[in-house]
């Protein structure tokens, strides 16, 4: 794992500026900069310790609720309800930020590969 900050705990500790749209304690979320979809919203851990959801999913599955239930509430909120989540594990299924999020999309969606 690289010594530097992932882009996430850049955005989160304000030195990347970003459209935060929802946060509980451990989660955040923002508009994605290049959206797949008429919403597309990245859920982000506060915390940089896993880099997928597999890891995830194994060190804190309290954690990864906590992600799907902001990305329900938000969908809830910003698309009435129906939305897809998608996590990308490893690079050879387009993953490009080894720190652990998912991606909310809803309204319109394609059948467009999702990566990041």
């Amino acid at each position: 794992m690289s010594s530097e900050p992932s882009i996430f705990t850049r955005i989160l500790r304000g030195e990347i500026p970003a459209e935060k749209v929802g946060e509980t304690e451990n989660v955040f979320a923002i508009r994605d900069i290049a959206p797949r979809a008429p919403l597309h919203l990245l859920v982000v851990p506060k915390t940089d310790q896993y880099r997928d959801v597999v890891e995830l999913a194994a060190g804190d599955p309290d954690l990864l609720a906590e992600m799907i239930g902001l990305a329900n509430t938000l969908a809830m909120q910003l698309a009435g309800g129906d939305f897809r989540l998608v996590f990308n594990r490893g690079a050879d299924a387009g993953q490009t930020v080894f720190h652990v999020h998912a991606h909310v999309l809803a309204g319109g969606l394609t059948e467009k590969s999702v990566s990041d």
